[in-house]
């Protein structure tokens, strides 16, 4: 499942830097997370590294991307090209 990140966003760039894959950007508005790339860190960290320096708590799983770990771990390999 990748992550999403909620309308609550103020914006204060912590979680673009934080992510492995480069799946988080700026949007319109608000910080946005591409779930082609997002991984939630597995293959990376233990615990998704967005929701853990994100001060507000905006960052949920998005239901729209039910992925369990192993496809994450698939998707981490194919974007790392590690086997």
């Amino acid at each position: 499942m990748a992550l999403l990140i909620t309308d609550e966003c103020i914006n204060c760039d912590v979680c673009e830097p934080e992510c492995p894959n480069e799946a988080i950007s700026q949007g319109d508005e608000i910080y946005v997370i591409d779930p082609d790339l997002c991984t939630e860190c597995v293959g990376h960290y233990d615990e998704p590294q967005c929701v853990e320096v994100c001060p507000v708590d905006c960052i949920p799983k998005d239901p729209d991307h039910v992925e369990s770990k192993e496809v994450l771990l698939e998707k981490y390999k194919i974007l790392t090209g590690s086997d």
